[in-house]
C-alpha cells in the first residue's frame, strides 16, 4: 500500500462522461475509468446525488487517496465551490458541489476549476514542454476553451471565470467557439468542398468528421488544407488580441482538434506576425500540449497541489 498523499484523483467531467485517473506525484495515470454519466439524468436519486457516489466509489476502491480535483466545462464561482453555468450538465448549475462532497467525505480535500484552467495547471505540472510560469492555453475540440497561468497560478479575473475565448465576438460577429469549434469546422469543410468539389478528392460522399478532415489533411487533400488554414487564420486573429491583452509570449494548444495543428500553425503564424510588434514577436513560442489524451485527469489531478 502506498503511503497517504502519494496518490490524487483526477476527475475530468464531460457532458456524457466522466474521465477519471489515479495519478502519482510524477503525473503518471496509474488506473483510468470512464463513467457514463447519461443514466445519471433520468435516475431516480437525481443527476447530483449519483455525481457524489460515483465519486465515492472510487474513495472506497482507493482508500489512501485524500485529494480529488474536478475539472468542470464551465464557469464556477470564485471561491471553487459552486459549478455555475455548465452548459453541458445543467443539473449541475448552483449545486453547492464542494460543500456537498466535504460533507459526505469530511477526510478528503476536494479542488474544483474549470476544465480548460485545470488542463493548463497540469501542462505546467506535468508537461514535456518545460512551460513557463505565464502561458495562454487553449483547447480546441467540440468547443473552444483557454485559460491563462500567470505567475503560476490560474488568472481568474474580477469574479473567477476569465479566459472563455470561445465566447470571444470574431468574424461576423460571432463568437470563436461557433465559427471554429467542432461543429464550425465541419461548417467550413461542408463549404469547401461545395465550393471546390473539383479538389476535395475522397471527402465527397463522406460523412464528415474532424478525424476525416486531420486523415486527408495528412494525405495533402487540398480542400482539407484550405479548412485548417481558414481555422488557423481566425484563430490566430483571436490570439493576436489575447496576447495585446495579456502580454504573454508562450501558447499552448491542446483538445482533439489541435491533432491538426500542423495543418492551422502556418496560417496561426502568418496571422500573428502580421498583426504583432516586435516587442511580441521576437521570443514568442507557440506549440501543441504535451498531455494529449491524458490533459483532463492530470490536470484535475494537477489542482490538488495549488494552495
Amino acid at each position: 500500500m502506498n503511503k497517504q498523499g502519494d496518490h490524487f484523483l483526477g476527475v475530468d467531467v464531460g457532458g456524457t462522461h466522466l474521465k477519471i485517473g489515479v495519478v502519482n506525484r510524477e503525473g503518471e495515470v496509474l488506473h483510468f475509468f470512464k463513467e457514463d454519466t447519461m443514466p445519471y439524468r433520468d435516475h431516480p436519486d437525481g443527476f447530483n446525488i449519483c455525481f457524489l457516489k460515483v465519486i465515492g466509489k472510487y474513495l472506497q476502491q482507493y482508500p489512501q487517496i485524500k485529494n480529488v480535483g474536478i475539472g468542470l466545462p464551465g464557469l464556477i464561482s470564485k471561491d471553487r465551490t459552486t459549478p455555475l453555468e455548465i452548459p453541458a450538465i445543467p443539473n449541475l448549475n448552483n449545486f453547492n458541489l464542494k460543500g456537498e462532497l466535504e460533507k459526505l467525505y469530511p477526510e478528503v480535500k476536494f479542488c474544483l476549476e474549470n476544465d480548460a484552467s485545470a488542463a493548463a495547471l497540469g501542462e505546467l505540472k506535468f508537461g514535456s514542454s518545460k512551460a513557463s510560469p505565464n502561458f495562454l492555453f487553449i483547447t480546441m475540440g467540440t468547443g473552444i476553451g483557454s485559460a491563462t497561468v500567470l505567475d503560476g497560478k490560474i488568472f481568474k479575473g474580477g469574479r473567477g471565470n476569465a479566459m472563455e475565448m470561445g465566447h470571444m465576438l470574431s468574424r461576423g460577429n460571432e463568437g470563436l467557439e461557433k465559427l471554429i469549434g467542432r461543429n464550425g469546422i465541419l461548417r467550413i469543410m461542408e463549404r469547401m468542398i461545395h465550393a471546390y468539389p473539383e479538389k476535395a478528392g475522397d471527402l465527397i460522399d463522406q460523412e464528415l468528421g474532424t478525424h476525416l478532415l486531420v486523415d486527408t489533411a495528412k494525405e495533402g487533400n487540398a480542400v482539407s488544407l484550405m479548412v485548417f488554414e481558414e481555422a488557423g487564420r481566425i484563430i490566430g486573429e483571436a490570439i493576436v488580441s489575447t496576447v495585446r491583452i495579456l502580454d504573454v509570449n508562450e501558447i499552448y494548444f491542446g483538445g482533439g482538434i489541435s491533432a491538426g495543428l500542423e495543418f492551422m500553425m502556418p496560417a496561426i503564424e502568418k496571422t500573428v506576425r502580421q498583426y504583432l510588434t516586435k516587442y511580441y514577436l521576437h521570443d514568442i513560442k507557440m506549440s501543441k500540449a504535451t498531455l494529449e489524451n491524458n490533459a483532463g485527469t492530470l490536470g484535475a489531478a494537477a489542482l490538488c497541489f495549488t494552495d
